[in-house]
């Protein structure tokens, strides 16, 4: 396993001598057996947490992934309550870390598609947070709503809390929609968790770049993408800073990169550019 640790404090010019959060992107290609997931997530985790992560954040579809959407998602789906979760709360006790991942959440309601989910694991509290994926992959040629149900708008998002970092998550194709984060924003997020499967093709590894750095810049918020590898997808897992600079970014290796981040680095860039407070304009659920 290829291991890049990109350990930088460079967040913010004078906000860096103040301390912070080491946060860690990881990326690898799941594929569709569990047990070969969890062991390699597990390495993984590992690896970030003995160069000093506080959180590590995985990829989309990280439990399993059985490539194009079809009824493997119904053969993978687990609840909230289930072994693939069971086992990354173990993996955050074990290593006192908290893990943001992605996973196929199966449905209790009338709806039998699954959901598209993330969960957020703190050590001896197990799962503190899950985000539904909002805006399924219907462009580019694919239909993500014939196979998952999409989580509900109008829920408020749920966020965690790492040392002083709060965190708020969103998924994949959620980042075309600068609205998504600016609700986690509006809730009191400094950190967007971004768990994806960020589909190559054409120009989409410039679109996954600028519009990490834009939802970054926009709301002066840390955002970290972790993407699953090439061929599937473009890889490229990345932190970028409340001012826009790449703290991170993994390419298209396997392994893991961490950057320090610290709370006073989005409070001194919303000072300078008190741009949340001047809008003028809110956000509203659809549904």
């Amino acid at each position: 396993m290829t291991e890049e640790f990109n350990t930088t404090n460079d967040d913010l010019g004078e906000s860096q001598d103040i301390g912070g959060v080491k946060v860690a992107v990881a990326q690898f290609g799941p594929g569709p057996n569990p047990a070969d997931n969890i062991t390699m997530i597990q390495a993984l985790v590992h690896a970030a947490t003995e160069n000093g992560a506080r959180l590590v954040i995985l990829p989309e579809f990280s439990a399993a992934f059985g490539g194009a959407l079809g009824d493997w998602v119904n053969t993978f789906a687990e609840t909230l309550e289930g072994p693939f979760v069971e086992a990354m709360a173990e993996l955050a006790d074990e290593v006192n870390v908290a893990i943001v991942v992605g996973m196929v959440e199966k449905s209790t309601s009338s709806d039998p598609r699954p959901f598209n989910t993330l969960v957020a694991v703190l050590p001896g509290a197990g799962v503190v947070a899950k985000y539904r994926k909002v805006h399924l992959y219907d462009a580019f040629g694919d239909k993500e709503s014939d196979w998952i149900q999409p989580g509900t708008a109008a829920d408020e998002p749920e966020t965690f809390v790492v040392e002083d970092i709060t965190v708020g998550m969103q998924t994949c194709y959620d980042l075309r929609f600068p609205e998504v984060t600016r609700r986690i924003v509006d809730a009191g997020a400094h950190l967007v968790a971004m768990p994806s499967e960020w589909i190559a093709g054409p120009k989409k590894a410039h679109h996954w770049v600028a519009l990490t750095s834009a939802r970054a810049i926009e709301n002066m918020v840390f955002v970290a993408g972790a993407d699953q590898i090439p061929p599937v997808a473009v890889g490229m897992s990345r932190i970028v800073s409340p001012l826009g600079e790449t703290l991170a970014d993994m390419g298209q290796n396997l392994g893991v990169s961490i950057a320090t981040l610290n709370v006073q680095a989005v409070i001194d860039a919303r000072d300078t550019n008190p741009a949340l407070e001047l809008r003028r304009y809110s956000v509203h659920p659809k549904d």
